[in-house]
């Protein structure tokens, strides 16, 4: 009986190469839609997966809202039918001006950047004023990831209602992003994150009290999926659960994903007694990571990555007379998200057959805009 993962033919398959498992996507997908309640609470991230096929699969469950990393994530959503799109940045430079014409090329969909200060606010409302427009924004509060966003604190609050007051720009809600949170208990997370959001619970209270409305509040990521679902007024924004990997895997035990991307690797050499070389190196899988927590072999046991190079991995291994050159390998990456980024385009393996190649077209930095 062959392993799920495994393909019937490889032969067509060059490596190292993508693998997107679609039944996997979509029964992650349905997971993610069951643990919200409805796909309306989720403002799925897509820069894990960048491919229009995976967000047509989402958009064909109910899910029209996003969060991006780029202005070509956003584009290519709005393109395969995202109809509130968040770009999860503060966008300054020419990102601004590229912002309007995304506004201009789909007027149908809604975009949201963020803010945490008024002067990089009140630029991008000259931007947008200009063109007889209104920037959709949201406050970015720094609730401890000390990454970007504005310091929960009353200047948080005058800010949100400065913003309110400027013609061209409006403030419709905020966004609060956890992500420093990991712990692998999940009560133990949880009651972290609980805790840091308090103060995101008491902006909101002061600016219902000074009459402005929070009509969106989203919060947290993958991690803290689990914890901001339970929140009825909270938009989520998982993103890592559409594919998941071996990292959030490992640690995020209550939740219910399955591994949907994998790396195919052929082995190319055996140089010495005991070591293979495949063709898989810092270009193929994700590499900001330490040697043993960047790809986990489905089909190989007892093993260990010693090195790797831009093109070249090797791997010490026991059994090692049973291999020999040319034989394929299927890895789980670590972490995801950066390693669809290293490729144009991925497998679609239905069935243990390849049955399309998706185009992941948002890791590029520009598209049309």
């Amino acid at each position: 009986m062959p392993q799920w993962f495994e393909i019937a033919d490889t032969s067509a398959l060059d490596s190292p190469s993508l693998l997107i498992y679609k039944e996997r996507v979509q029964h992650n997908i349905a997971q993610m839609i069951a643990l919200a309640g409805s796909p309306e609470r989720l403002f799925v991230h897509v820069k894990t997966n960048k491919m229009p096929a995976v967000v047509q699969m989402m958009v064909a469950k109910g899910i029209t809202s996003f969060k991006c990393a780029t202005i070509a994530e956003a584009e290519m959503t709005a393109a395969n039918g995202g109809r509130q799109i968040v770009i999860a940045h503060q966008l300054v430079g020419p990102k601004r001006q590229r912002l309007l014409q995304l506004t201009e090329k789909f007027p149908d969909t809604v975009f949201y950047s963020l803010v945490d200060n008024f002067p990089t606010a009140q630029e991008l409302a000259q931007i947008f004023s200009a063109a007889g427009k209104t920037a959709c924004t949201l406050l970015d509060i720094n609730n401890g990831m000390n990454r970007s966003g504005h310091l929960p604190d009353n200047e948080a609050v005058e800010l949100y209602r400065q913003i309110n007051r400027t013609a061209g720009i409006c403030c419709e809600g905020i966004h609060a992003y956890d992500g420093h949170i990991r712990d692998a208990d999940f009560q133990t997370r949880k009651e972290k994150i609980d805790s840091v959001f308090l103060s995101v619970e008491e902006i909101i209270r002061r600016l219902e009290q000074t009459g402005e409305k929070v009509p969106i509040l989203i919060a947290g990521g993958t991690p803290a999926y689990t914890a901001h679902r339970l929140r009825e007024d909270v938009y989520c924004s998982p993103g890592t659960c559409v594919l998941w990997d071996w990292g959030y895997g490992d640690t995020l035990t209550e939740q219910p994903f399955q591994y949907a991307a994998l790396v195919l690797t052929r082995i190319i050499s055996k140089p010495a007694p005991g070591l293979l070389s495949v063709d898989m190196g810092h270009k193929a899988i994700a590499a900001e990571n330490p040697m043993d927590r960047r790809i986990r072999f489905l089909n190989l046991s007892d093993y260990e990555l010693i090195s790797q190079s831009e093109e070249h991995g090797v791997v010490r291994v026991a059994d090692w007379e049973k291999w020999k050159v040319g034989d394929v390998l299927y890895g789980v990456p670590y972490h995801v998200c950066p390693t669809v980024n290293l490729y144009d385009e991925a497998y679609c393996i239905e069935n243990g057959q390849m049955t399309a190649v998706w185009e992941i077209t948002a890791r590029r930095r520009r598209l049309s805009i």
